[in-house]
This record gives C-alpha cells, sequence and structure tokens, in this order.
C-alpha cells in the first residue's frame, strides 16, 4: 500500500493531446506546479513508424511512448482516415501500457451521439427518444413519430453548435434536404419540455462535481449559449445516474448532462468524454484540475512499471 501511495505522488511526465494555448492547459499546469511536466501535443502531428524492431508513435519530435500518461483534451474533425488513424495511435499507446485518459473506445463512443445514445439504452439508462437516419422521407417520418417538436443534432460536436429545434413541418423538410444533399447524417431527438436548466455532473475517477446551468432566454442550457451555472448538491440518484452513464461508454473523466422532463423523470442527454471544468471549478471553488492531475497519478499508479518508459 505505501509503495502505490509512492507512485502517486511521484512527478509524471504527461503528454495532452490538444491545443497548446487553451485554458485547459494553462490550468493543468497551475495545478502541477514544478512537480509534473505537461506537454502538449496537436492531433495532426501525430505519427507512427513501424518496423521489425517495433513502433514509434511521435508528434513534433516527441516519443509519446516516454509518457506516464496521455491526456486526450480534444478530437478536432477531420477525414474518416484521420479519425481511424488518431484512434488507432490512441489504441497502440494504450496496448503499451500507457494510461490514455480517456480510453479510444470511450472516446469513440462518446464523440458519437448516437453511438453514445444507443450505449445508454442498452445500459437501461432513460434517454429522449431518438432517431437516425439518412433520407429526407425517412427524417420526416421521424418528425411526425417525435410529435411533430424535434431537436435536431449533428452526430458530432458540443457545446450546443450546430443543435436546431424544428417545429413546423416544412422548414424541417427543407432543413433536411440541405442536410442530405451534403452527406449529413439525420439525427433527431423529441424535445424535452424542461424547468428551463439541466445538470451537468463531471466524473473525475471516484469523485463527482456537480452544477445546474440554467437559461430562461434559450431553450439550450449550454454555457456557451448564455447559460448561467450555479453550485449543486446531488442527490443519490443523479450520482448513480451519471456514474452508470459514463461506465456505459467507457469513459472515467466525463461530464454527463441530464433534463428533467415533464413527467418529472430525469433523462441522460449526453456523455462528454473531454469535459470542460472551467465554469463548474468556478462555481463550486473547487480545483479541478488538481483532481484531474491525482486522477491520472493513481491511474498511472495501477499500472506495472515499464522498462522504456522514459
Amino acid at each position: 500500500m505505501g509503495k502505490k501511495s509512492n507512485r502517486i505522488v511521484a512527478a509524471m511526465l504527461i503528454a495532452l493531446l490538444g491545443s497548446p494555448t487553451s485554458w485547459y492547459l494553462h490550468d493543468l499546469r497551475r495545478a502541477a506546479g514544478d512537480r509534473h511536466e505537461i506537454v502538449p501535443l496537436p492531433f495532426r502531428d501525430l505519427q507512427s513508424h513501424v518496423g521489425s524492431r517495433g513502433l514509434t508513435i511521435t508528434a513534433g519530435g516527441f516519443d509519446l511512448l516516454r509518457a506516464d500518461a496521455v491526456l486526450v483534451r480534444t478530437m478536432p474533425p477531420g477525414s474518416l482516415e484521420q479519425v481511424v488513424l488518431r484512434m488507432d495511435l490512441l489504441a497502440r499507446l494504450e496496448a503499451a501500457g500507457i494510461p490514455v485518459i480517456n480510453p479510444p473506445r470511450a472516446i469513440e463512443a462518446a464523440v458519437d451521439k448516437y453511438l453514445t445514445t444507443a450505449k445508454l439504452a442498452a445500459a437501461g439508462l432513460p434517454v429522449p427518444a431518438t432517431r437516425a437516419c439518412q433520407s429526407v422521407e425517412a427524417g420526416l417520418e421521424a418528425f411526425d413519430a417525435l410529435g411533430g417538436d424535434i431537436v435536431l443534432k449533428p452526430l458530432f460536436g458540443g457545446e450546443g453548435r450546430g443543435i436546431a429545434r424544428l417545429g413546423d413541418r416544412a422548414i424541417a423538410e427543407r432543413t433536411f434536404s440541405l442536410l442530405v444533399g451534403l452527406g449529413a447524417v439525420l439525427y433527431v431527438q423529441e424535445f424535452v419540455r424542461h424547468p428551463g436548466y439541466d445538470v451537468r455532473v463531471l466524473i473525475v475517477g471516484s469523485r463527482v462535481f456537480g452544477m445546474r446551468r440554467v437559461n430562461g432566454l434559450d431553450w439550450r442550457t449550454n454555457i456557451s449559449r448564455g447559460a448561467t451555472a450555479e453550485a449543486l448538491e446531488l442527490s443519490a440518484e443523479l450520482v448513480e445516474l451519471a456514474r452508470r452513464s459514463a461506465t456505459a461508454v467507457g469513459a472515467s473523466l466525463a461530464g454527463v448532462d441530464l433534463l428533467l422532463g415533464p413527467d418529472g423523470q430525469w433523462r441522460v442527454i449526453e456523455v462528454n468524454a473531454v469535459p470542460g471544468w472551467q465554469a463548474l471549478g468556478r462555481i463550486l471553488r473547487v480545483d479541478v484540475a488538481a483532481a484531474v492531475l491525482e486522477f491520472i497519478a493513481a491511474t498511472d499508479a495501477e499500472k506495472a512499471p515499464r522498462a522504456d518508459r522514459k
């Protein structure tokens, strides 16, 4: 037990896949102080060499196989081949014994709204009625079946970007035609009438934080869309829903969005595998970046030492 504790406080070299100018890099470095080194690396610079002596995975000259952990803080858009390669490389790092947070399978599930919803439903969790299709005709069938009041979402993306509420069939038809013409998938959900707020639960390993996001001027409750945040003491029900949701997609660092419907039942709207914590940390007065680093250290300590590390 004492040996594990020593590993937890040991200095770490963390490869951060994300922007070198981001607020989260600045926050993590603040929390790390002089103890840990955090190296930002963009996804576009990832490359691998494979040969008879094994493989290397580098970015900007940095050898990711030297890292104690890899923290994924973004998943930028790209072609199918680019996204597949990025996931392949994360999987190879994980196979080499390096903690990848979140694991590639969790990231794949969380960035895909359809797959997230399907996994949540398969785990017996409450989700809005959802349809995914590829034609205007099927989209209009979904519009009618979901009560003529729907939320259209891009399959990929977050923070409320690209989301639209459609309550007019003619407008829905024109919107579907435009999207299908661009090769997009139609991912639609029933509009859940809510009391003007939702709940964001941030899971950091064994720790759980919560806030209520309120927006009296817009049905969207994203902070980026003008919502305000309030501290929230989470009930046992909300904690259980959030933990089960994160487990369903395989994420140990996750932001889970919960919405209270008119029937008094909670619904899981989204699981974010690269969650922000800026507003939550400010409202709760909690050093979330420090909690993230503690979680990474604990995860790293559970791995067997690797001879090639450092």
